[in-house]
C-alpha cells in the first residue's frame, strides 16, 4: 500500500507536483453513521445506492450462519431477532466492566468482561476490555464499531468507484485516550488509516466556517444519540481555534428513548400490568419509543399501541408531556454551556451563532432552551444529522491535498505527575490547544535515590486519588546524589488526535524512558460528566488540602536533611544541641499528624532555627577542610 503524504495548513501542492490520495470524512456516532467526500473545500455527503438517505444507522445484526448487516436492514431486525442485533455500542468504546455498571441497565444487550487468563497476574491486575453476548458470538465494542465502518467504507468505496482507504474520523470532544485508541483500532480492523480525529464540534464548525465564511466566537451545541458535546470555538481568517470545551460521554437522545420507555412501563403499571423486560423486548420498545420521539419533534401528541408480552396497551403521549419527561436533561446541557461560557470568561452574548449538530436537536424544547440561553436562535441551515461528517470531509481534503485553514482542538481535561504527598503537579493544563509538548524539571527526594516511580494523571482536583490515573511507570539508573541535585525532566506530547505520550530523562546521564499512554479502558461516564464541576465545587477545599501536603512534604524534608546530617557529623554535636534539636523533630512530627497547616510551618521554621548553630559547625569544618594545607596567598587569586 503506497504511503500517504501529509501537509501542513498553507502547504497544498501544485496539481502537477503529485497524485492526490482519496480520504473521507467519518462520522461514526451513536446512533447513527454518515460518509462525505469533499473536492475543492465544497463538501457532499455519499448517499446508498439509489440516490436516498446519507444516514447509516450504527445498528449491526449478526446472522447465525456469520452474514454482518449493518444500517436500515439491521434495524430491521429489532423486532424479529433481537438477541442478534447491536445499537448504540459507541458508548462502551474503550471502557471496561466497572465503566457501564451505570449504564449497563439502559444498554439493550447483555455485557460481560471475561476472566483473567490463568497465571497472568498482569491481566488479573488492569481491567480487561468489555465484552458484549449477541447472538451466539461474543464480539468486542472495538469489533462492532469495525463492521460498521466497512459498512461505510462499502458506501464510499461504491459512490466513489475506487479504493478508500483513508479517513478523518470524528470523535465526541469528551472521548478520553482509551476511547480514541479504540476508534483507531476499530478503523485499522476495517482497513481504514485514520488520518486524524477530530472532535466532533470543531468537525461541525469547520463545515459552517467554510462554508458561510463565518467568523468571531461560535458555540457548537452538539446532542446525538449517546453523548453531548458543547465546544466554544473562535474562527477567524482560517484559523479555527476551540477555546473551551465541555459535555457529558451519557447524555443524548437514547436517554430520551428510555424515558419514553419508563414512561409506557409505568402507565401500564398503573393498568395492572407487571411487566417482565429481557434484552429483546427491551430493543423492541426503544425503537418503538423513538418513533414516538421523532413524530412528536414535528406533532403535538402521538397514540401508540404497545404489545409486551401478548398484552397490548394504547397510550397518548403528547409532546408536553415528553418536554416534562426530558426536562432535567436538556437543564443537565445547559448547566455544562454554563460552566463552558465561564472557563472562557465570555458571557453567552459574546458569542455571534450557535451551531445545532446531532439528531436530538431536532427536538422542539432542545431549541427552544439553546435559544433562550444564547438570546438567538441556532444556526441549522446544515442537516445536523450531516454537518459533522461534511466537517470531517473538509479536513480529510485538507490534509491531504492541503489548505490555508488550520484546525487546532484542544484536550478536554488537565495532564500531570503524582509528586510527594500525592499531590497533582500538571504538566498540560485543560483547554490547551494540540498538536503541544511540554516538560517539567523534577528531582530526587531522598539522598542516594537511584529511581524514579513516574505516574500520569488526568483530571483538575489538587490529589492524585482525586484525578483519573493513566500511567505509571520507573525511570532508573538515576546517579545516586543527594535529595534535590538530580533534574529529571518529563516531557508531554499529545499529537494532533490527543493521543499522549510521556518521557523522562535523567540529564546528567542521559537515561530515558518512554511510555505511549494507552489505558485499557476509559473514564466512568459519572466522573468524567462532573470532574470539571467538581473541580471548582472543591477548589477551596483542594488548595487547603494541597497546601497542607506541601507543608508536610516540606517538613518531612526537613527533618530527613537534619536526621542525614546529624548521623554524618553527630561529633559537632554538643550534648544541649542534640537535645534541642530531638525535640525539635519530635515535636513537628507530632504537628505533621494534624491538619494544622500553621503549626506545621512555625515548628519547621523552629527546627531551622534550633539546627543552625549545628549547620555553621558544619560549614565552618568544611571551610576548613577546603582551605587545609593551602597557601593564604594563593586563596582566592
Amino acid at each position: 500500500m503506497a504511503l500517504l503524504t501529509i501537509h501542513e495548513p498553507g502547504q497544498t501542492p501544485l496539481p502537477h507536483e503529485e497524485e492526490r490520495k482519496l480520504a473521507v470524512g467519518i462520522d461514526l456516532g451513536t446512533t447513527n453513521s454518515v460518509v462525505a467526500m469533499s473536492r475543492d473545500e465544497k463538501s457532499e455527503v455519499l448517499r446508498n445506492p439509489d440516490g436516498g438517505s446519507a444516514i447509516v444507522p450504527s445498528v449491526v445484526h449478526y446472522a447465525s450462519d456469520g452474514t454482518v448487516t449493518v444500517g436500515d436492514a439491521a434495524r430491521d431486525m429489532i423486532d424479529s431477532q433481537a438477541s442478534q442485533v447491536v445499537s448504540s455500542v459507541k458508548r462502551l468504546m474503550g471502557r471496561g466492566l466497572e465503566d457501564v455498571k451505570s449504564v449497563a441497565g439502559t444498554l439493550p444487550y447483555h455485557v460481560e468482561i471475561p476472566d483473567a487468563p490463568a497465571g497472568d497476574d498482569t491481566a488479573s491486575a488492569q481491567p480487561q476490555m468489555v465484552r458484549l453476548n449477541v447472538g451466539n458470538r461474543v464480539l468486542t465494542p472495538v469489533e462492532v464499531s469495525a463492521d460498521i465502518l466497512r459498512a461505510l467504507k462499502a458506501r464510499a468505496e461504491a459512490a466513489l468507484e475506487q479504493d478508500v482507504e483513508h479517513a478523518v474520523i470524528t470523535v465526541p470532544a469528551y472521548f478520553d485516550d482509551a476511547a480514541r485508541t479504540a476508534t483507531k483500532d476499530a478503523a485499522k480492523l476495517a482497513g481504514i488509516e485514520v488520518l486524524r480525529l477530530v472532535n466532533e464540534p470543531t468537525a461541525a464548525a469547520l463545515a459552517y466556517g467554510l462554508d458561510n465564511g463565518a467568523e468571531g466566537l461560535y458555540a457548537v451545541y452538539d446532542l446525538g444519540g449517546g453523548t453531548f458535546d458543547i465546544s466554544l470555538l473562535k474562527m477567524q481568517k482560517g484559523v479555527f481555534q476551540v477555546k473551551s470545551t465541555g459535555g457529558d460521554a451519557a447524555l443524548g437522545g437514547d436517554d430520551f428513548d428510555h424515558a419514553i420507555v419508563e414512561h409506557i412501563l409505568a402507565a401500564r403499571k398503573q393498568d395492572g400490568i407487571e411487566d417482565t423486560i429481557d434484552a429483546s423486548a427491551a430493543k423492541r420498545l426503544l425503537k418503538v419509543a423513538r418513533s414516538i420521539k421523532e413524530v412528536l419533534s414535528t406533532e403535538d401528541q402521538v397514540y401508540i399501541a404497545v404489545d409486551i408480552n401478548d398484552r397490548e396497551t394504547t397510550h397518548s403521549i403528547s409532546r408536553a408531556d415528553f418536554d416534562a419527561m426530558i426536562a432535567p436533561m436538556i437543564a443537565r446541557t445547559v448547566s455544562i454551556t454554563e460552566q463552558v461560557l465561564d472557563d472562557a470568561d465570555v458571557a453567552s452574548d459574546d458569542v455571534k451563532g450557535v451551531v445545532l449538530v446531532g439528531g436530538s436537536t431536532r427536538v422542539p424544547a432542545v431549541r427552544a432552551a439553546v435559544a433562550a440561553l444564547f438570546g438567538q436562535e441556532p444556526l441549522s441551515n446544515i442537516d445536523p444529522d450531516e454537518v459533522v461528517a461534511v466537517g470531517a470531509a473538509l479536513q480529510a481534503e485538507a490534509l491531504t491535498g492541503g489548505s490555508d485553514n488550520l484546525l487546532l482542538d484542544v484536550i478536554p481535561l488537565s495532564l500531570g505527575l503524582e509528586t510527594m504527598g500525592g499531590i497533582v503537579e500538571k504538566v498540560i493544563d485543560r483547554n490547551t490547544s494540540i498538536p503541544v509538548a511540554k516538560g517539567q524539571e523534577f528531582t530526587t527526594y531522598q539522598d542516594g535515590q537511584t529511581a524514579m516511580m513516574i505516574h500520569v494523571v488526568q483530571g483538575e482536583r489538587e490529589m492524585v486519588d482525586q484525578c483519573r490515573s493513566l500511567a505509571r511507570f520507573v525511570l532508573s539508573g538515576i546517579p545516586p546524589m543527594a535529595a534535590g541535585v538530580a533534574r529529571i525532566r518529563v516531557s508531554f506530547q499529545v499529537d494532533a488526535d490527543g493521543l499522549l505520550t510521556v518521557a523522562a530523562r535523567e540529564e546528567a546521564t542521559g537515561v530515558e524512558q518512554e511510555v505511549a499512554v494507552k489505558p485499557t479502558y476509559g473514564i466512568n461516564e459519572t466522573d468524567m460528566a462532573n470532574m470539571l464541576r467538581e473541580s471548582m465545587v472543591n477548589a477551596r477545599g483542594d488548595m487547603e488540602l494541597r497546601l497542607l501536603t506541601e507543608a508536610r512534604v516540606e517538613a518531612r524534608r526537613n527533618i530527613l536533611a537534619v536526621q542525614a546530617a546529624m548521623k554524618v557529623d553527630a561529633e559537632l554535636l554538643d550534648e544541649d544541641d542534640e537535645k534541642t534539636i530531638a525535640a525539635g523533630i519530635a515535636e513537628l512530627e507530632s504537628a505533621m499528624q494534624g491538619d494544622d497547616r500553621q503549626v506545621i510551618n512555625d515548628l519547621a521554621e523552629a527546627l531551622d532555627t534550633a539546627s543552625r548553630p549545628f549547620a555553621e559547625k558544619r560549614m565552618d569544618r568544611g571551610i576548613r577542610r577546603a582551605l587545609s594545607g593551602q597557601n593564604v596567598n594563593s586563596v582566592g587569586t
